[in-house]
């Protein structure tokens, strides 16, 4: 099972917790995943709790078992929305990421490929993209179980694992596993149609931190950070494409 699988269902878990007990005025904001056994295509429960509630916040933990052992666990923070201060603060001057050309994209609601930009422009041949560029995707969240709608949350915190993608991809592949999720929020998501760019990543001795800002159509909402290993045994490499069953 895809970490786009298990950290979604984790999100579902955390979000249903949060709604049962009466705080739908609260938001994500904090989510943090640690992927330490590999999760099988079997039967799989994901489960929440809260840890701490106060006036303007919730602190839960959230595990996804299967056959009776943790293979994935979560912690996130959910807090209360304001008016934001009338104080003037510094944000980074950069350029900030957009989508893809609507005129290239499938129609909101069908599903498709990732689309990639790298060193070469915005396509979904991952063939173009294996190369040493500033990578950055842009995606639409597939339901995280059959028959419901995939909200705003399991949206961001499925699209999230494939940070790892754009910080981790070069001219050798994929050469990295992440260990981790780490996602920060200022808002939901306008869609379940979401990108990331890849902002920063340092490496050493084999393990690689790697950040990327997390947008939709309507500008940045937050970044997202990944842990790796080095996993050259298992690199994954794009450089011939991918078969593109599914997509529309």
């Amino acid at each position: 099972m895809h970490g786009v699988a298990v950290s979604g269902l984790l999100a579902r878990a955390l979000e249903q917790t949060v709604g049962a007990a009466g705080r739908g005025d609260l938001v994500p904001a904090r989510y943090h995943v640690d992927l330490f056994r590999p999760a099988r295509m079997i039967a799989t429960t994901a489960s929440a709790r809260i840890v701490r509630e106060g006036p303007r916040l919730v602190l839960l933990d959230a595990v996804v078992e299967q056959e009776g052992e943790i293979v994935a666990r979560a912690g996130a923070t959910f807090l209360a929305p304001s008016a934001d201060p009338a104080g003037e603060v510094w944000s980074s001057p950069a350029e900030r990421p957009t989508p893809p050309p609507a005129d290239r994209l499938p129609e909101p609601g069908q599903h498709h490929v990732p689309w990639f930009a790298s060193a070469a422009p915005w396509s979904d041949d991952f063939g173009d993209h294996q190369n040493d560029g500033r990578h950055q995707t842009w995606q639409t969240a597939v339901p995280i179980v059959h028959g419901e709608v995939c909200s705003p949350f399991q949206a961001v915190a499925s699209i999230a694992d494939a940070t790892s993608m754009v910080t981790n991809w070069g001219s050798g592949g994929v050469e990295h596993i992440n260990t981790d999720i780490d996602l920060a929020l200022c808002r939901l998501p306008d869609s379940d149609r979401l990108g990331l760019r890849a902002t920063d990543r340092v490496a050493a001795n084999g393990i690689a931190v790697g950040t990327a800002e997390v947008f939709d159509a309507t500008g940045v909402l937050g970044t997202a950070t990944v842990t790796s290993l080095a996993n050259t045994r298992r690199t994954v490499d794009l450089s011939a494409g991918v078969e593109q069953r599914g997509a529309v």
